[in-house]
């Protein structure tokens, strides 16, 4: 996957792993990055992250913020009344709960208001290098592609990742799908002229009848 995107134009990196390579790179911007990366671009996310952090530098400042201050860093993520409300929320919790530092346990992230699976596993993984496989619609199509599974649902994609990947490689497993999602094998028309592991993709074999 790497060699079909070099080949075609080295593709930036997600907002996630520019979060995780950043200095100033944290848990809490990346559990917030990853609620606010929904149905956004992900140049804007890292742009309105770095923005918030700035003003709000831990959960307990962003937990006493005003909505409306929030709002308006965040409002080019769209969706922005609920996200606010939503971070600010997330923020209060791990401020009283949990002393200002986000868990670095599924169980414990699950527990936060508005995080499920996906963005637990994105924390998981970006902030505290911790085996996991964030699935979103990227990986769910391109594994659904390719034949590695054959699911309905991102939860149920998870599960037979977990069993078919080796641990050892679920650390890049959202990074590379992600970038392989957003530059070659898009929803819409992908491009299977220059991808170098279509002979052994499913979707590629039915599209052309071979």
């Amino acid at each position: 996957m790497i060699g079909t995107m070099n080949s075609v134009k080295p593709p930036r990196m997600t907002a996630l792993r520019e979060l995780h390579e950043a200095e100033t790179g944290s848990p809490l911007s990346i559990l917030i990055g990853t609620i606010l990366s929904a149905r956004t671009r992900d140049e804007n996310t890292s742009a309105v992250v770095k923005k918030l952090f700035t003003k709000y530098k831990s959960a307990s400042s962003l937990a006493q913020a005003k909505l409306s201050n929030v709002e308006k860093i965040i409002k080019s993520t769209g969706f922005y009344h609920v996200k606010a409300k939503r971070i600010i929320e997330v923020a209060s919790l791990i401020d009283s709960k949990y002393s200002g530092k986000v868990p670095d346990s599924l169980d414990e992230l699950l527990k936060l208001p508005g995080v499920g699976r996906k963005t637990a596993n994105c924390v998981l993984v970006y902030a505290f290098d911790k085996p996991a496989i964030p699935v979103d619609t990227h990986v769910h199509r391109i594994s659904n592609r390719l034949g590695l599974v054959q699911t309905k649902t991102p939860e149920e994609t998870e599960i037979e990742l977990m069993k078919k990947i080796p641990k050892k490689y679920w650390l890049k497993i959202n990074d590379t799908f992600v970038m392989y999602g957003q530059n070659i094998c898009k929803p819409i028309s992908p491009m299977c002229d220059v991808c170098q592991i279509k002979k052994e993709c499913n979707f590629y074999k039915i599209r052309f009848a071979f």
